[in-house]
């Protein structure tokens, strides 16, 4: 069994969730920060890869006062679980996600340094699972086994990729903002290399929101998730 697996992300008019340089560009508006703050405080972990962590070096906690004070009254930690899918151990250790704000996971591949890991096993969980590349599946699997049924998903695109490879994807919201970036080696939602069969997704909801609109798309490789 796994979570409830969603993706949010924020994309240009081009398609663009960050230029060339994969600096971290503020894309969304006041309003979708909000939201998406909501949707991380409803959420039991939020994941990222760690492309995500060497690029923009996330809290990844709850920003709003009120929505973490909520989350206490429901009996939850102030901040969601933070998972990085990390196959090599590269995770810097001075990192924010390793932080004492939240319980951090740090997900390796059995190539991982091990020296590296014993070091990352002082400021996190470490979860080894896959030889090569972190298991997915299995790392999914963990962490409902420990209480996390809504899983949301901040980046990257190499981690999208994998999870939407995988079918393990229920979800994408995007936010699409009223900008253009430009850039032939700018990252866009989804990396990795170009499904035999395009994935289908079917429209959920469009919402105007600030400068853009937010749309909720189902995935059709949603009925492959076992419950």
């Amino acid at each position: 069994m796994r979570p409830f697996v969603f993706i949010n992300a924020a994309m240009s008019l081009d398609g663009k969730i960050s230029n060339d340089r994969r600096e971290q560009v503020r894309i969304s508006s006041p309003e979708d920060f909000r939201v998406v703050d909501r949707l991380r405080a409803e959420s039991d972990a939020v994941m990222v890869g760690i492309g995500t962590v060497l690029s923009d070096d996330p809290k990844l906690t709850v920003k709003s006062e009120e929505l973490r004070r909520e989350r206490v009254e429901r009996g939850l930690p102030e901040n969601p679980i933070r998972v990085v899918v990390d196959s090599r151990a590269r995770t810097p250790l001075n990192s924010q996600v390793l932080n004492q704000a939240a319980r951090t996971i740090v997900a390796v591949a059995e190539v991982a340094d091990e020296e590296k890991v014993e070091l990352l096993r002082r400021r996190a969980e470490v979860f080894v699972a896959g030889k090569e590349r972190v298991d997915l599946r299995a790392l999914l699997e963990h962490l409902y086994s420990i209480g996390v049924r809504r899983l949301m998903v901040e980046g990257g695109s190499e981690i999208n990729y994998s999870l939407i490879r995988e079918g393990l994807v229920d979800e994408i919201r995007v936010f699409y903002s009223g900008m253009v970036i430009a850039g032939r080696r700018a990252p866009t939602l989804v990396s990795g290399e170009s499904f035999d069969t395009p994935v289908e997704a079917r429209l959920k909801s469009v919402e105007p929101l600030g400068n853009g609109v937010a749309v909720v798309w189902e995935m059709r490789t949603a009925n492959l998730r076992k419950v």
